[in-house]
């Protein structure tokens, strides 16, 4: 068995950055860039106002009251076609284009408007209320980097950028597919000693959520003509999963089949629990990975292996996002694996303790769906008590 680091590193080494492709803004959020984002114009392009009022020279209005000419106006999106001379102002609306001649904006509310004229009551300073051309960014200027996952605030960002399409990594194409004899799909009739079948739709679901393309090709017998065809199926495939099929067996066929066809093993078993029996190699070039058939081992499996697998696809790097919490429970001396307990938090006075479910058993479905995070235990980790802090994924 190999150590769950291990594991991890060699995974991720096996995938590269897929090819770039070009999206539509409104299609950008949650993609990653596949090269930088550089503005294609200067934001705001000229000087503008920050606020409703008028533009003068603050010469004119350095003693007040004083009353000015106005001469036009300058809504956003009109600029004044002309210039302000001594002794006058032009009415002026936030965004609109700060007109030459004047180096200044008085607010509404410290004018009187008259008849072709304005009172200002307030001497405004040099430069005030003017956003200056540039001052968001410049034409060229590099905005956001290579491998940065895009949020609704970037895509507004890009879009005032002047930038319709966007380059980012294409979505991996990761195909899935269920072993087993016992399996049936919900709704459908069930076999006699078997089980509906599960994993399948939460890894979906995973797939989707991290950024790939999931495309599940249905339950496969346990013969070893069936499990064959997932290579047919594999041509256009970035990363194959398996589920099921992994331990050791007479009836766990994954590598046995897809050996005659270009299957090529890196390793099987790892040191953690759930989850040892994971298989990972390459058939016919293509990475493969076996998970487990167990629910909570393919869903820890999953989330450890595959979504970082299919973040290097993306060209993004990911860190386990581990934090630390205070025990509500003591916990035993820890063996020989890496161990995935399936906990609560629990929020009491302001304070935030994890507890770890009493029944960790690796099937149980809805005891998964009720936690909500993962203590990990390093192996041989000695027992912990009440209050000693412990790492922790949190899920969802």
């Amino acid at each position: 068995m190999i150590s769950v680091d291990e594991a991890v590193a060699r995974v991720v080494a096996a995938f590269k950055p897929l090819a770039a492709e070009q999206v539509g803004i409104g299609d950008a959020a949650g993609r990653i860039l596949a090269k930088d984002a550089t503005a294609r114009l200067t934001q705001p392009p000229a000087p503008v106002s920050a606020m409703d009022g008028y533009a003068v020279r603050a010469a004119d209005a350095a003693t007040v009251p004083v009353s000015l000419k106005v001469i036009g106006s300058a809504p956003a999106g009109h600029p004044f076609d002309g210039r302000v001379g001594k002794g006058e102002a032009v009415r002026i609306f936030t965004g609109g284009v700060v007109p030459e001649g004047a180096d200044t904006i008085v607010i509404q509310e410290d004018t009187e408007a008259g008849s072709g004229t304005v009172l200002i009551k307030e001497s405004p300073k040099p430069n005030r209320h003017i956003r200056v051309a540039g001052l968001d960014f410049k034409q060229g200027d590099t905005l956001l980097r290579a491998g940065h996952r895009l949020s609704a605030r970037d895509t507004a960002l890009l879009a005032a950028a002047d930038i319709a399409k966007v380059p980012v990594h294409r979505k991996p194409r990761v195909l899935i597919a269920a072993t087993g004899d016992e399996l049936s799909r919900p709704g459908e009739p069930h076999r006699p000693g078997g089980i509906v079948a599960s994993s399948v739709y939460g890894l979906c679901a995973q797939v989707d959520k991290w950024g790939g393309i999931p495309h599940d090709i249905g339950i496969l017998p346990d013969r070893a003509d069936s499990i064959a065809g997932i290579a047919s199926h594999a041509k256009d495939a970035d990363v194959i999963v398996t589920l099921g099929g992994a331990s050791v067996g007479d009836h766990d066929l994954v590598q046995k089949a897809l050996g005659p066809k270009g299957f090529v093993l890196d390793f099987w078993k790892i040191a953690m629990r759930p989850g040892k029996p994971l298989i990972f190699g390459h058939l016919d070039g293509t990475p493969l990975l076996g998970l487990p058939g167990n629910p909570v081992s393919s869903y820890v499996c999953a989330l450890l292996f595959l979504k970082p697998a299919i973040a290097a696809m993306l060209g993004e790097t990911i860190e386990p996002d581990l934090c630390a919490y205070p025990l509500a429970t003591d916990l035993p001396a820890n063996d020989s694996r890496q161990d995935y307990i399936r906990a609560r938090l629990i929020r009491s006075s302001g304070q935030t303790s994890v507890e770890p479910l009493p029944v960790q058993d690796s099937s149980m479905q809805r005891a998964l769906a009720e936690a909500d995070a993962l203590i990990v235990r390093q192996p041989h980790a000695p027992a912990t008590s009440v209050g000693d802090k412990v790492k922790v994924i949190l899920l969802d």
